[in-house]
């Protein structure tokens, strides 16, 4: 074999090994273990539903499932995490949601990565579960849990059409005042227009409804719905929950149309969606059989 051809496989050869390299280095930086912190429960949810839960190393003391989580180094509060606590735990990559935008800035400062995500609305949730999917290189788990996200959507459409449904967030031992309810802004709403509804409350206003007993009877809601998935005092029965609602002049108390969720997962808008959208879809199947 002449110089030449022995020339060219050495350069084939050299090539050869570069791209095997680069491969594998492609390969090792995939399945680099990240050091995540999760500052919501929502992120934290999510982030352990696509499979990269074992490389949590912090959230936050609201971050309570899956239960692997409650072992978790805890950073802070949803609203108040400890920057000295974030910085101890060697951070790869800190997820935050835009309450966390001062701390965002402050990371950055550091040199420490973080991702600002938005769930809020039902795009924004779907949107960031595939976000955090392509982050953390898992999309294929992101798509598929999104995909049952719109699965569960449709089952609800067309089951009750043209209601008013109030969805009340917390609990009320008493209507006098401060009866929080899900307005324009939140994922809540777009559960209810997505179902072929409407939400009783028909606000613009960006920040948290708060209404009293007068405006709560002027909705005249066709359904109530009750989440109460953080109260503390588990002595509070169901049946001393719903009392308040049954003097009420409105539709729903007419039509014995009041219903109660309590689970966890009601307020937490992650993977776990699809649960909540399985027990609102079980209150319209009995709202038309009341």
């Amino acid at each position: 074999m002449g110089t030449l051809p022995l020339l060219v496989l050495s350069i084939l050869g050299l090539n050869l090994n570069i791209k095997l390299l680069a491969l594998l280095f492609f390969t090792l930086s995939l399945n680099a273990k990240e050091r995540i912190i999760t500052l919501s429960p929502s992120i934290n949810e999510i982030i352990y539903a696509i499979g990269a839960g074992e490389q949590v190393v912090g959230n936050t003391e609201y971050c309570k499932y899956p239960k692997e989580t409650l072992k978790v180094t805890k950073v802070g509060g949803y609203f108040s995490p400890s920057l000295e606590k974030i910085i101890a735990l060697n951070p790869s990559m800190v997820v935050m949601q835009k309450n966390n935008n001062k701390l965002s800035q402050q990371l950055t400062k550091l040199n420490i990565k973080n991702q600002i995500v938005h769930i809020d609305t039902l795009d924004n949730i779907r949107d960031s579960i595939i976000t955090l999917g392509e982050l953390f290189h898992r999309e294929q788990n992101a798509t598929k849990i999104v995909s049952d996200i719109n699965s569960s959507l449709k089952s609800i459409k067309g089951i009750v059409k043209d209601k008013k449904i109030l969805m009340v967030i917390g609990h009320n031992t008493s209507l006098d005042k401060q009866i929080f309810v899900a307005g324009q802004n939140l994922y809540f709403n777009d559960i209810i227009e997505e179902s072929g509804n409407q939400n009783a409350l028909n606000s613009k206003r960006k920040g948290q409804p708060v209404l009293n007993m007068e405006n709560i009877i002027a909705t005249n809601p066709d359904i109530v719905i009750l989440l109460a998935p953080y109260r503390k005092d588990k002595r509070l029965t169901k049946k001393e929950l719903l009392e308040p609602w049954k003097s009420l002049p409105i539709s729903a108390t007419k039509s014995n149309s009041i219903y109660f969720i309590d689970k966890y997962y009601a307020g937490v808008p992650s993977d776990r969606l699809v649960l909540f959208l399985r027990d609102f879809r079980i209150i319209l199947e009995k709202y038309i059989t009341n």
